[in-house]
């Protein structure tokens, strides 16, 4: 059966390191920071998001390229926006609310690009029960037969495992690659199941206690902020639950604040994207912490929880600025 949107794409659990070369080789993919996208090219061309939303009002560059491939496929690809050190994903964000004219105008001052990793049908041949290395075949023809330029982009793929490292490394993160997927070349394409692995490069940054959930003697987790450019101090990360020692480590040290606390009486979600509301205790911002983190940031702010390793002693709040 052809793919018709909406379509759920195959995904990727997370694990912590690329696996040890083995007997069975894998292919290794660039993961890159953007919006996950289906792209149904052809005469009635349509972006589909993850969760299923039609995107195309929003991009209009990449209806049109779409529409002028001069092939009817189904791609699966990430939609990225370029800024000036790398991949712009605040900037992704910003364009998916765009409509009409606005959105048009954002064409021009930030197009969008197409990051394609994989088909799920070409020319009119369904491909999902495909291997792998034989769907990525079909997109390197499409590229080459095409000789497609931006917005489109054929992801970087390799199977070599210390080039996959080499992706892993943070200056990489820096330029907007998030992470490496690892993928069984025999594999075929299993909508909305979890088939692929994904590793998401590291770093260690440091942050200042601002708050705590749960009490400054049992703390549960810690919001972290660095100081701006006026001195004032701005949530930057929200950390994983904190193992037990580090509760006690933490809890004997930290103490609670009142109003005087730059965040006394301000509001947090309880984590990207979602609305809840945060509950939290604010303390004194006299400690830095050293988090391990991803590279995925939006304006300085970690997306994804950071975990805390160890508190710096050799390090004031001052020491700390964006």
């Amino acid at each position: 059966m052809h793919p018709t949107p909406p379509v759920e794409p195959m995904l990727a659990r997370s694990v912590t390191t690329l696996p040890a070369a083995g007997a069975r080789p894998m292919l290794y993919e660039q993961k890159a920071d953007g919006f996950r996208v289906l792209v149904f090219t052809g005469p009635k061309p349509y972006l589909q998001s993850r969760r299923g939303a039609d995107l195309r009002g929003a991009f209009p560059e990449l209806v049109r390229a779409t529409a002028a491939l001069g092939v009817e496929a189904v791609l699966d690809a990430e939609l990225v926006v370029l800024g000036v050190h790398g991949l712009d994903f605040p900037a992704v964000q910003e364009r998916a609310r765009r409509r009409a004219a606005g959105a048009e105008r954002a064409a021009r001052e930030r197009p969008a690009h197409l990051i394609v990793f994989d088909a799920l049908e070409m020319s009119g041949a369904v491909l999902l029960d495909e291997p792998l290395h034989r769907r990525r075949a079909a997109l390197e023809d499409l590229f080459a037969q095409r000789q497609l330029t931006a917005p489109w982009a054929l992801c970087p793929q390799t199977s070599d495992l210390t080039t996959a490292r080499s992706w892993l490394d943070p200056a990489w993160g820096a330029a907007g690659i998030e992470g490496v997927l690892i993928k069984d070349p025999q594999s075929r394409y299993r909508r909305g199941e979890r088939g692929w692995l994904k590793v998401r490069t590291r770093m260690t940054a440091e942050g200042i206690i601002g708050a705590v959930t749960g009490t400054a003697h049992a703390p549960r987790s810690l919001l972290l902020g660095r100081l701006d450019a006026a001195g004032r101090l701005r949530l930057v990360a929200r950390s994983t639950p904190l193992s037990h020692a580090a509760a006690i480590e933490l809890g004997a040290v930290l103490r609670p604040a009142g109003a005087e606390h730059p965040w006394w009486g301000r509001e947090f979600s309880a984590g990207w994207g979602r609305k809840e509301l945060l509950v939290f205790q604010p303390v004194v911002p006299e400690h830095v912490a050293e988090v391990d983190a991803d590279t995925a940031l939006d304006l300085g702010q970690h997306r994804h929880p950071v975990r805390y390793l160890r508190l710096r002693d050799d390090m004031v709040p001052g020491d700390v600025r964006e």
